[in-house]
């Protein structure tokens, strides 16, 4: 379970899903994925120098490549350093140090010096495959990109295309905003973890072919608080060049701080530090320990605890640490008041789980949601929706005949956190008229039940990874079966085989497609075309109509 730590730690982003962006105690834990068979050694030429990778079932593996040079000392809050040339053979073969955050198993030691990234090919030739560029989910406080369930061994060696992800800036030391009082040099301070992933993306775009990837055609992804910033790349200038399309899951990015939030954040650090704003350098010489932890002391009320009306995405509030409408790295927010024009020609994903509140619930130890009444749910639901919550559970309780008050519970949940969101994303992005986007429920249906209830766990949050990746795959002989968030019922391999042929195709093509998977048509705004992923995938049409025209009514959805 979660530790104390780290509970603390997932309640500090700004997002509306803050508490929400984790990843799953499962997906820090040892696989094969993590510890691969070697079957021979290979080496890649980088414009920085050489780097030893393994080969391993098919696949060339690259941990640890550096991709840019140090964010400490100096180069705190700002752009890193150039990345020094190495002499020799440089060995790719261990994940490197993950952003501040508290230590993991089966990864290193958090480290302030944390630009690294992992690369999986078929071949280092000069075939031109398809890259798959992920950033990880955590929010903007946690996270690697080393976590087992992401492995993309598979991805790769099945779909034939090129995974690339990122360790990158994290909380305090990612997104500290001091444009306003450190000058010019600190330019974008706000939004140095985004920078330092569109730093992963030039390093892409200059060296992936030796990879045999084609860096023209380059798809980011990312779920949870990855979706959020593929919701930033998506609108931001300066990542554009880099890439070709996008999917955004389960962490849609509509708003990000203002310059007046982030403001205020910084205000609470530094007086937390005993620092006037004058001798604001000194946050130079603190230790990274002691950053990390102020991080945690910053007062910040949790998005599930406020009743703010806003489009998909509970507004981003002071205390939190995020992604700053800056102008300078982010110059609008990425999806408010439109889609950025930007990326007009650039095709979208855009989704979210069916039941992804189980996951916060279970996170959160509130076992009462799981053992409802109406009475209950009216209770549970009043301190967020007020006089709109009789609306809200007529709402529910009119489309979904037979659902418990738990059920309801959680689908008014689900969609407040991730839905309402990828709805208003995929609007935006059809009333464009540009590239087209693709709206998605991914719902395959886990037996496994919420530990210490007999509520089942159905499609949480983060299922979705390990499927995506293709990593729900039977054992090979003499192997234990891996059970995750998805359970063990064998069709989960064929959900897993399909999702992950969706997004490869994806990349490929720009059009999402599979065996056995009918015709995936694009969203628009008449017919709202939506891809339910299963076992067997369904296009379901104007899904939710009942309950997203009473979300309209009162303002949460436009």
């Amino acid at each position: 379970m979660t530790s104390p730590d780290r509970r603390q730690f997932l309640k500090r982003t700004s997002l509306a899903t803050a508490a929400a962006m984790v990843i799953p105690p499962w997906a820090f834990s040892k696989s094969g994925a993590n510890f691969p068979v070697i079957d021979a050694f290979v080496d890649a030429d980088t414009t920085h120098g050489t780097v030893r990778g393994i080969s391993s079932e098919g696949v060339n593996i690259f941990k640890g490549i550096p991709y840019a040079g140090s964010v400490s000392g100096n180069r705190r809050f700002r752009r890193p350093a150039p990345l020094k040339p190495w002499a020799g053979v440089r060995e790719a073969l261990q994940f490197g140090p993950p952003a501040i955050q508290p230590p993991r198993r089966n990864e290193p030691e958090p480290a302030e010096d944390c630009l690294f990234l992992n690369v999986w090919t078929p071949a280092n030739d000069a075939k031109k495959r398809p890259v798959m560029f992920y950033s990880h989910g955590g929010g903007f406080v946690i996270g690697s990109g080393a976590a087992a369930g992401q492995d993309g061994s598979n991805l790769a060696r099945n779909f034939d295309v090129v995974v690339v992800q990122t360790n990158h800036r994290l909380g305090l030391l990612g997104f500290l905003y001091l444009d306003e009082i450190a000058g010019e040099e600190y330019a974008g301070s706000g939004n140095m973890g985004v920078l330092d992933i569109t730093a992963g993306l030039r390093w892409v775009s200059e060296n992936i072919a030796e990879f045999g990837g084609d860096p023209d055609n380059v798809m980011i992804f990312g779920e949870s608080g990855g979706g959020a910033k593929t919701s930033c790349l998506y609108a931001m200038p300066e990542a554009a060049s880099y890439f070709n399309k996008a999917s955004i899951e389960s962490g849609p990015g509509v708003r990000m701080l203002t310059p007046e939030m982030a403001s205020q954040t910084t205000r609470l650090v530094l007086k937390e530090l005993g620092i006037s704003p004058k001798n604001w350098r000194k946050l130079l010489e603190v230790p990274a320990a002691d950053l990390f932890s102020v991080q945690s002391k910053i007062p910040f009320v949790p998005p599930y605890q406020r009743k703010t009306k806003t489009l998909g995405i509970t507004e981003p509030a002071t205390g939190g640490f995020g992604p700053v409408v800056d102008g300078v790295a982010l110059k609008n927010h990425p999806f408010d008041p439109t889609a950025p024009e930007i990326s007009s020609s650039k095709p979208l994903m855009v989704g979210w789980n069916e039941d992804e509140y189980t996951f916060f619930a279970w996170e959160r130890k509130d076992t009462s949601a799981f053992n409802l009444d109406f009475d209950g749910l009216a209770d549970k639901l009043e301190p967020q929706y007020g006089s709109d919550t009789p609306a809200v559970i007529a709402a529910y309780r009119e489309a979904r005949l037979d659902a418990s008050a738990t059920d309801i519970f959680i689908a008014v949940s689900s969609i407040v956190m991730m839905g309402l969101g990828s709805i208003e994303i995929a609007e935006k992005k059809a009333r464009q008229n540009g590239a087209p986007v693709y709206l998605y429920n991914f719902g395959y249906k886990s037996e496994m039940k919420v530990p210490g209830t007999d509520y089942p766990m159905g499609t949480p949050h983060a299922m979705d990874i390990s499927f995506k990746f293709n990593n729900e795959v039977p054992p090979k002989e003499g192997e234990q079966p891996r059970m995750g968030l998805g359970g063990a019922r064998s069709e989960r391999y064929e959900a897993s085989r399909k999702m992950a042929e969706l997004w490869a195709t994806f990349a490929r093509t720009g059009k999402p497609a599979a065996e056995g998977v009918p015709r995936w048509p694009a969203f628009n705004r008449e017919d709202r075309a939506t891809m339910r992923i299963d076992e067997k995938c369904e296009v379901t049409y104007d899904r939710f109509h009942t309950e997203l025209e009473m979300w309209r009514s009162i303002g949460r959805l436009s």
